[in-house]
C-alpha cells in the first residue's frame, strides 16, 4: 500500500528536494544534555544512552563514525546521497568551537549534501546558527535542525521533567526562520496525560509555524528510567494501540499537508525496553494504520482549514458572491 497516498513521506520531501534517494547517517557525539546536568535527572523517558542505539560510541571519531554507516547503508541500498546526522543528546549543548569543528568534519566527507543537527528547543543561540550557516556557505550543504518538543501540552511537558515548555520551541523557530534552514520536530503522541485534543492542537501548533518536517514518535519504556518505575509500579498507563492510531490520524488530518512526515512509530532494541509499540513491529503497525486511513477515507492536511483568518471565511464569501451580483 502506498503511503503517498495517505501523508507525505520524508522519503518523497528529499526525493523531492535532491532528485534521489538520500539516507542518513547516524553520528554520535561525546555531549550531553542540560537537562541531565542541572541536577533534575533529565526527561522521564529519556535513557542513559539518549537515543542512539544505532549509533557508534561517541568516542569514535566523526568520519570513523561516518564511514562505518556508509559502508553499511551503501551496501543494502546502493546510496549516492547522504545527510550526516548527529542524533543523540542535544547536539548544540558544546561550546561553540567545537560545535563548529564536528560539523566541518561531517560537511566534508564524500557525498555529504545534508547535515542534520537534533537538539532541545531550548539550545538555540544566534552563534550556533551563524557557525551552521557558515558551513552550509563553505561546504555547499543543506542544514537541518531538529527540535524535540514532544507535546503542546505544558502540563505533561511538565510531569516528564523536560524542562521547557511550548514557547520554547516557538522561540527556536523564530530564530531559526532567517536563516532558511529546515525545520524538523518531534512529537510523542502517547505520553501519558495527554488526549486526543493535545494531538489535535500539536498538529495546529506545528502548522502554524509553518514545520517542513515532522517525526511522530510512539511512546516507548526504556529500561533505567522514572517513567519505566513508573510503569512498573502501575502509577502511569498507557494507551492503547487502538487509541494511538485515533490519535496519529487526527494529527496527520490537522497537519499541513507541505509538512513532511518522517517517522509515525518508535524504533528501539527489544532488549533496552519493558515496553514499545505494544509487541508488535513499527512496519506491521504502519500497515495496519494504512489499511485503517484507507478504509475511513483519512488523509494528512484533511482539516487542515484552521490558519489564514479561517473564521473570516463565509464573510469572504458572502462579498464575493454580492459583488459578482452587483
Amino acid at each position: 500500500m502506498q503511503e503517498d497516498f495517505f501523508y507525505y513521506p520524508y522519503s518523497s520531501y528529499l526525493k523531492k528536494k535532491y532528485g534521489e534517494k538520500v539516507y542518513k547517517l547516524p553520528v554520535n557525539l561525546p555531549v550531553t544534555c542540560p537537562n541531565r546536568e542541572n541536577g533534575s535527572g533529565g526527561c522521564a523517558f529519556c535513557a542513559q544512552s539518549g537515543t542512539g542505539f544505532e549509533s557508534c560510541e561517541s568516542c569514535t571519531p566523526v568520519k570513523e563514525q561516518l564511514a562505518h554507516a556508509r559502508g553499511i547503508i551503501s551496501r543494502k541500498y546502493h546510496a549516492k546521497k547522504y545527510i550526516a546526522y548527529f542524533q543523540n543528546y542535544t547536539n548544540t549543548y558544546l561550546p561553540v568551537g567545537q560545535f563548529s569543528c564536528y560539523l566541518q568534519e561531517a560537511a566534508g566527507f564524500p557525498d555529504i549534501v545534508e547535515i542534520a543537527v537534533s537538539t532541545r528547543p531550548d539550545c538555540i543561540a544566534p552563534p550556533y546558527l551563524e557557525v551552521l550557516d557558515r558551513i552550509r556557505k563553505e561546504f555547499g550543504v543543506q542544514i537541518t535542525i531538529e527540535l524535540g518538543l514532544q507535546t503542546a501540552n505544558y502540563h505533561t511537558l511538565l510531569s516528564i521533567n523536560r524542562g521547557h515548555t511550548l514557547a520554547e520551541l516557538i522561540d527556536a523557530v523564530l530564530m531559526i526562520r532567517p536563516y532558511g534552514f529546515d525545520i524538523c520536530a518531534h512529537v510523542i503522541l502517547n505520553l501519558p496525560g495527554d488526549n486526543l485534543n493535545d494531538a489535535i492542537e500539536t498538529a495546529r501548533i506545528l502548522s502554524a509555524l509553518r514545520i517542513d518536517i515532522v517525526k511522530a514518535h510512539s511512546l516507548y519504556i526504556a529500561k533505567n528510567t522514572r517513567l519505566c518505575e513508573a510503569y512498573e509500579n502501575g502509577t502511569i498507563t498507557l494507551c492503547s494501540k487502538e487509541e494511538y492510531f485515533r490519535r496519529l490520524i487526527v494529527f496527520l488530518e490537522h497537519l499541513s499537508p507541505e509538512t513532511a512526515v518522517e517517522r509515525l512509530f518508535s524504533r528501539i532494541p527489544e532488549k533496552d525496553a519493558v515496553f514499545c509499540n505494544w509487541g508488535t513491529s513499527w512496519w506491521k503497525l504502519r500497515e495496519e494504520l494504512l489499511s485503517i486511513m484507507e478504509a475511513g477515507h483519512y488523509h494528512q492536511g484533511r482539516r487542515f482549514h484552521y490558519l489564514n483568518g479561517a473564521a473570516l471565511a463565509g464573510i469572504r464569501e458572502a462579498g464575493s458572491a454580492s459583488h459578482r451580483s452587483e
